[in-house]
């Protein structure tokens, strides 16, 4: 780790965090030492590579997807390129094709999520040149290690950060792009993930995120039938309600044989905006957020036709004549000796 990329926040508190080195290479490079934030609280550096967990110790799928993580990093890539090959995919190829959907520049800040053995990092790193930044976060330790070495004389400033997809240890509106592939489906919370990642991103940074999962009409196929045999992750669904509000220009797509899917979209800021005061011709009128807030008791059936034919009669809209109507009506009520008279309504008994 090196103290000048020292963007990191406490992932629990978002609150920037200190770098207090104990062995070191040079000026800046961290070897070991922690992480500390001004309440107190401290996460180590171990090997270069800061552990930003949180929560520290990791329950349910997650603590499942570590363990497994960490007993094959030395030799997922033996077996990692075979889902490709399988599909008669060219993986560099096919995995050139999902970084480009980043719409990467020289100078371009980039998070890859679950990075895993630098795979994808590698191609991202060939993106960027040495006034980008590129930030690799994995869950698990040992699969960094083996990234961390894949990547080493790349042009770009790399650092390799344990973590946790929930609660990311970086500050709001930072990265220009994220990336995440092979990772998703096992992030514990996706909704929350991809909340994060909007939170890190700048307000138009792409973020491309993708995953198994096999489209519901191959289920019954004899292809479905023996992948969903060999890996039942396939049966995951997209997860489109987890798809965050602020996501624009949303592009869903299956890739690697149409049973991995690519989840792309640009950051923009809250939800869409729309002029939702806009007057909307015709006999009915009034604008979309008066057909919304705007509702009132109903009427019978008679004094609904009278009104329609005062309405007609005016020669406003439906809106319109009702908004006046009611205005004046209440006006009058309020301006009576009887407004506002609590007692009004018991006078004669």
């Amino acid at each position: 780790m090196h103290q000048e990329r020292n963007i990191y926040v406490c992932p629990e508190t978002k609150k920037r965090l200190r770098c207090v080195p104990g062995e070191t290479r040079g000026q800046e490079e961290v070897i070991s030492g922690r992480l500390l934030g001004e309440d107190g609280r401290e996460y180590p550096i171990r090997d270069g590579i800061p552990d930003l967990t949180f929560p520290r110790v990791l329950a349910g799928e997650q603590k499942e997807t570590l363990g497994y993580y960490e007993g094959v990093a030395d030799v997922y890539d033996d077996v990692a390129h075979l889902s490709f090959r399988i599909q008669y995919v060219d993986e560099v190829e096919a995995r050139r094709g999902f970084v480009r959907l980043l719409g990467l520049q020289p100078h371009s800040r980039v998070l890859e999520l679950a990075c895993g053995t630098g795979r994808d990092s590698k191609i991202i790193a060939g993106e960027l040149g040495a006034t980008g930044q590129l930030y690799l976060q994995d869950i698990s330790p040992a699969m960094l290690l083996q990234s961390r070495r894949k990547l080493s004389g790349v042009a770009v400033p790399v650092e390799f950060v344990v973590g946790n997809a929930c609660f990311l240890p970086f500050p709001d509106r930072y990265f220009d792009a994220v990336f995440s592939f092979g990772g998703l489906g096992v992030f514990g919370d996706i909704a929350k993930s991809l909340k994060e990642v909007v939170r890190v991103s700048k307000v138009g940074a792409k973020v491309v995120a993708g995953d198994e999962s096999m489209p519901p009409w191959l289920y019954e196929t004899e292809y479905g039938k023996v992948l969903l045999n060999n890996n039942p992750l396939f049966k995951k669904a997209i997860p489109f309600e987890q798809i965050p509000v602020e996501a624009r220009e949303v592009v869903v797509r299956w890739v690697v044989g149409g049973v991995y899917y690519l989840i792309e979209f640009v950051v923009g800021e809250g939800e869409p905006k729309a002029d939702f005061d806009l007057e909307i011709p015709g006999k009915r009128g009034g604008t979309l957020r008066t057909r919304y807030y705007g509702g009132l008791e109903g009427v019978t059936p008679e004094a609904k036709q009278l009104a329609q034919r005062a309405r007609e009669a005016s020669g406003k809209s439906m809106h319109r004549w009702l908004d006046d109507v009611v205005r004046e009506a209440a006006k009058r009520e309020l301006n009576s000796p009887r407004g506002g008279d609590e007692k009004g309504d018991h006078d004669g008994e």
